[in-house]
């Protein structure tokens, strides 16, 4: 009877800690305000509408990219490459701590069996009785330990793990961007590599012929050696730079390779630099736009709501906990009498307070901390939100500007391969010197490889806003 009133006596304050679990000493989360302008610095002839977005950030890089050979590479590298792969591991790691932290509401339970037996010296404070050997006892108890989440500490600690949970996922839609917007200029840069040889080997054979039309002309004493010493050396400045071509290309397929988690090997491309479509009519969408869209900025917002929320666990430390505590099992002192219903059984419950003292300055101390590494992360968000502005602004230019420049070479490459024949016919009549000559051939071989790196950059520009806007993870 004693127990049941003690036991009735327990419900309200057990009404009192569910009413007071309700509190928390972290207040909510609220996205801090960017300052996020209306559009892009550089948006020229780009539609910014507010769906527009989807037009170049939000479609999956296998339509982004139309080259067959570009998206099998893109595809073996999100398979294989090993920086990804890292970052799904860390997804596994965080999803194992949330189920871990969904775990910390509830109570713990413990299920003990003990036996035990003791005998005493004849002379000490507690003897046996006579004709006593030894004391026995058996207990069976099932246990419970319940922790009122008061100050929220538990909820907050939830919260934290789901916010890292997120934070993971988004750091490897960050890197698996990173990694298509690599490999695509990768790409595109064997294609430039490509497009150098394609160039200098027709300058290399231009230069064979010219050389030989100049040692016949040497022959029959209308130049000097000077001349077929000048047309040699361009020659061979010719052929050098095709081996440092040559060398590129394996560099840059060891590299690509790399990037696919493969040993370094020959990279398979069925396209060529300058029949590369250029789509000129990206559509950025408008900069808010960024904070869903941008993973890493995604992720800087995640990791900025886990410290939000770890303050709150570090702030509730500093106030009392409120557990309840209830035991009950059978108790015998002999093995015949252990489960003897209902004689042998007992019943335990207690509520109790626990309010640290003298740990108050170094809990304190870490409440602080919190709070700072709070305000760091407020400040890398911000920060990757301005970085991602600015990103997309500076492709915006640089792929306006890139497209004047490309048209002004164009018509130079033209204008200069035309004076190469030019320079050629006149000096087979004697109208024009080998210098003449030798220096067309120059100026036209520097302008066709300046334009073909033009070509290349515009492509790089195109893939590096796909991925500013965010594309490139889905």
């Amino acid at each position: 009877m004693m127990n049941k009133t003690r036991e009735h006596r327990l419900v309200p304050v057990l009404m009192l800690f569910l009413m007071l679990s309700a509190c928390s000493t972290a207040g909510k989360y609220s996205q801090p305000d960017t300052g996020l302008p209306s559009g892009y610095r550089g948006v020229t002839h780009a539609d910014s509408g507010a769906a527009a977005v989807h037009v170049s950030a939000a479609i999956p890089y296998r339509t982004f990219f139309e080259d067959k050979a570009l998206k099998a590479l893109i595809d073996s590298a999100i398979e294989n490459n090993h920086d990804l792969q890292v970052a799904v591991k860390n997804i596994e790691y965080a999803s194992l701590g949330l189920k871990q932290a969904k775990l910390g509401n509830l109570p713990n339970l413990y299920l003990q069996a003990t036996g035990s037996t003791a005998t005493t010296s004849d002379y000490g404070t507690n003897p046996l009785p006579p004709g006593t050997e030894s004391v026995e006892e058996y207990t069976a108890s099932l246990s419970l330990s319940w922790e009122a989440d008061i100050w929220g500490k538990i909820r907050n600690t939830r919260k934290a793990a789901l916010a890292e949970y997120l934070r993971s996922i988004e750091a490897k839609k960050a890197v698996q961007t990173r990694l298509v917007a690599d490999v695509a200029r990768g790409y595109y840069n064997l294609l430039l590599l490509d497009a150098q040889l394609d160039i200098n080997r027709r300058n290399l054979a231009l230069a064979d012929t010219t050389l030989s039309m100049m040692r016949l002309q040497y022959d029959a004493g209308l130049v000097t050696s000077l001349a077929v010493e000048q047309q040699e050396a361009v020659r061979l400045g010719i052929r050098s730079g095709i081996a440092a071509i040559e060398q590129g290309v394996a560099a840059q397929e060891n590299a690509l390779s790399v990037l696919s988690g493969r040993m370094p090997s020959e990279i398979v491309r069925t396209a060529e630099l300058p029949r590369l479509p250029l789509e000129e009519a990206f559509s950025p969408g408008v900069p808010a736009q960024l904070l869903s869209n941008r993973p890493d900025v995604k992720a800087a917002e995640m990791a900025l709501m886990k410290a939000h929320a770890e303050t709150g666990v570090a702030s509730a430390k500093l106030y009392p906990s409120f557990t309840i505590t209830a035991e009950a099992g059978s108790n015998a002192l002999s093995t015949s009498d252990w489960f003897t219903f209902p004689g042998s059984l007992f019943t335990f419950v207690q509520g109790g307070v626990l309010q640290p003292i003298f740990q108050q300055g170094k809990l304190r101390t870490a409440y602080k901390q919190s709070k700072v590494v709070r305000d760091r992360e407020e400040l890398l968000f911000r920060q990757a939100v301005l970085n991602a502005v600015k990103e997309v602004s500076d492709a915006l230019v640089t792929i306006e500007k890139l497209g004047e420049r490309e048209k002004a070479l164009e018509a130079q490459v033209a204008l200069l391969r035309k004076s190469v024949d030019n320079a050629d016919l006149l000096f087979k009549s004697g109208m024009a010197d080998y210098l003449e000559v030798i220096t067309a051939q120059v100026n036209a071989l520097d302008a066709e490889l300046s334009l073909a790196d033009i070509r290349r950059q515009r492509l790089d520009a195109r893939t590096e806003l796909y991925r500013a806007l965010g594309g490139g993870w889905q």
